[in-house]
């Protein structure tokens, strides 16, 4: 199986209205990121309780914020755009001046990030790469492309299961097309979407959990 990666981020953010009980913290984060026995060094060492629920997804913690689980959060994981959606839709608390105060350990380029300028809601939490991978028994032809997604041979017609993450799956079309991840040019996002509607004929399914 041979993988290849794009560069992603993530941030800690904290949550509007958080649940805030006394020796309890309930974090949203993503799909196994964080080791259960991680998580249990934690609550022994700092006395505190807590509770970890995940999503595979932002659109899906997004969705399910605004559905009614705000004030069950202290802190959420949303990824680098979501960020600053949340902020406008005020799901997310501000940092008072001073509450950090390691503050000054975050270098400047991740304190300044166009999704959060000077980090009122979020801090830096990792970035990486998402991933897409090929089953060399079920194909063995070139992989060093993006049309085995966007254009895919007939041996991988049907087979092909993307990310159910819209951000993630256009900013990967948009390296495809070789245009700007966050372009407004009508031409450039006429020709994406054309794409697209095009590639997931040939999809499988939309799944960011799915081996």
């Amino acid at each position: 199986m041979i993988i290849k990666t794009f560069l992603s981020a993530a941030a800690l953010a904290l949550v509007a209205n958080s649940a805030l009980a006394e020796g309890k913290l309930s974090v949203y984060h993503w799909f196994e990121y964080i080791p259960a026995e991680l998580v249990e060094k934690f609550s022994t060492k700092y006395d505190v309780d807590v509770t970890v629920d995940t999503f595979d997804s932002n659109e899906s913690m997004l969705a399910s914020l605004k559905a009614g689980t705000m004030g069950s959060y202290d802190v959420a994981v949303p990824g680098d755009y979501m960020v600053e959606i949340m902020v406008g839709l005020g799901l997310l608390d501000t940092i008072a001046a001073g509450e950090l105060t390691n503050i000054n350990n975050i270098e400047e380029q991740w304190l300044n990030v166009p999704f959060d300028m000077g980090r009122k809601h979020s801090i830096p939490y990792q970035w990486g790469s998402t991933s897409f991978s090929v089953n060399r028994d079920a194909y063995s032809g070139n992989i060093n492309t993006t049309d085995i997604i966007f254009n895919p041979p007939e041996q991988l017609k049907g087979k092909i299961n993307v990310l159910d993450s819209q951000g993630e799956v256009m900013a990967m079309a948009a390296l495809h097309l070789g245009i700007p991840q966050c372009s407004t040019d009508r031409n450039q996002l006429k020709s994406l979407d054309a794409l697209l509607q095009s590639a997931k004929e040939h999809w499988a399914s939309f799944g960011s959990d799915t081996a």
